[in-house]
């Protein structure tokens, strides 16, 4: 099928993100898998849909952020101010929210994403909350797949006690991921923050997955972990990270993992994520999935976009645009 090729004037901008003058606090070893106390002022962290026979609901876990300097590296600065003002976002903060997925399929529950927990920040942490507002409880959950280790895909593992939060979940982790933040001391020096935030950074990632280590799956990209789930290679974030695909009939869902942060500075603009660790080989994994998604029309879930973080890219002159989806009641 020929699709049209879209000029940028014609694209309108990406929906902004609310909740933007929250502030990121660094990584610690603080409590993670507290619930999060709720208001009657507290807006819905859940939103159900379907792809094909698949029950699918986004659990939001919160937000988490820093400044836009961090998620847009090459961008030049006077470009990136005016950009997040015609966005009518703040210039010294971007929020990215953390949209974990959760499906049920063949019986089971399945989580993609374990969410940041406490490790990045007082506003994580939210997915027990969230789960209890759709009817379930952490040990309802069969089986949790992480696209990467860093911190916000993993710190809810550990429970406040030190144990695991989700008692009965099968956990499946990238095996390059796995060797490089896990069993070695790895060498993050490539990230432009300051040393003792990437120190606290690795520390987070032994101390969350602590629980989860002596039982962990460990899988290569391409590997289909449940029929209807499988991962797509797309290292250069980290020397693992996958996205995700899941498909029932005609019907597909692409998750795109960190391949991107924001829509205004990485989809809208094509400015790379300065915490990627092979800058070069994540700007193929960009272009290739982002490709496939605008060519085949797929419906996208970004994990840090703004909530519910559904939408579908189109391919434009020079690079792509973000169409959000319409909510559905």
């Amino acid at each position: 099928m020929i699709r049209p090729t879209l000029n940028r004037r014609t694209i309108m901008l990406s929906a902004a993100s609310g909740s933007a003058g929250l502030m990121l606090g660094p990584p610690s070893a603080g409590r993670v898998g507290a619930q999060t106390p709720t208001t009657t002022a507290a807006n819905a962290g859940f939103y159900h849909f379907r792809v094909g026979d698949i029950r699918a609901t986004v659990l939001s876990d919160g937000v988490i952020g820093g400044p836009p300097r961090i998620y847009a590296s090459d961008a030049p600065e006077a470009d990136l101010q005016t950009v997040l003002r015609r966005a009518f976002l703040p210039t010294e903060h971007l929020t990215l929210n953390l949209n974990t997925l959760l499906i049920e399929t063949g019986g089971r529950r399945i989580l993609l994403e374990a969410g940041a927990g406490g490790t990045m920040g007082p506003n994580g942490g939210r997915i027990f909350a969230n789960l209890e507002a759709i009817g379930l409880t952490p040990g309802d959950i069969d089986v949790i797949v992480v696209s990467h280790t860093h911190p916000d895909h993993v710190g809810n593992f550990r429970a406040a006690d030190g144990g695991r939060a989700f008692p009965r979940a099968i956990v499946f982790a990238p095996k390059a991921d796995w060797d490089f933040f896990v069993r070695a001391e790895p060498d993050l020096s490539y990230m432009p923050v300051p040393a003792d935030f990437r120190n606290r950074f690795g520390a987070a990632i032994k101390r969350s997955v602590e629980p989860v280590a002596a039982t962990v799956e460990l899988y290569e990209p391409g590997r289909e972990i449940v029929p209807g789930l499988t991962t797509l290679a797309a290292a250069g974030h980290t020397p693992g990270m996958v996205a995700f695909l899941i498909h029932s009939g005609s019907d597909q869902l692409l998750l795109t993992a960190d391949l991107a942060y924001h829509p205004v500075v990485n989809i809208d603009r094509p400015w790379r994520p300065g915490p990627d660790r092979d800058k070069e080989a994540a700007l193929a994994a960009r272009r290739r999935i982002f490709d496939r998604a605008a060519a085949e029309q797929m419906l996208v879930l970004g994990f840090h976009y703004p909530f519910p973080g559904l939408g579908r890219m189109l391919k434009i002159d020079g690079g792509y645009a973000w169409v959000p989806t319409n909510w559905r009641f």
